[in-house]
């Protein structure tokens, strides 16, 4: 019985230590240089929400890790984004 106890324990909180180190992958078309992938940087580190962003020119993907407790929608990725002048979807 303790170990059920403690099972369901840990299972309930997984779902928790997940949000605290939220991330996004967002596929980025048109991305082609270095100064695309600065200025990519530049609009995301400017959000209050963003931690640290990776971005990758080969495979063309923008990976946004967020803040304790924050997050950007989708929406906004995709407006931020969209105003740089590239298109974007969003996976995992």
């Amino acid at each position: 019985m303790k170990k059920l106890i403690l099972a369901l324990a840990i299972t309930l909180t997984a779902p928790v230590f997940a949000a605290d180190n939220a991330e996004v992958k967002v596929s980025v078309k048109g991305m082609v240089c270095a100064f695309c992938a600065q200025g990519i940087e530049k609009k995301f580190m400017a959000q209050k929400e963003v931690e640290s962003i990776q971005i990758s020119l080969e495979k063309k993907y923008v990976k946004l890790k967020f803040k304790k407790g924050e997050s950007l929608s989708n929406e906004k990725i995709i407006e931020i984004l969209k105003e740089s002048g590239y298109d974007a979807d969003i996976g995992k």
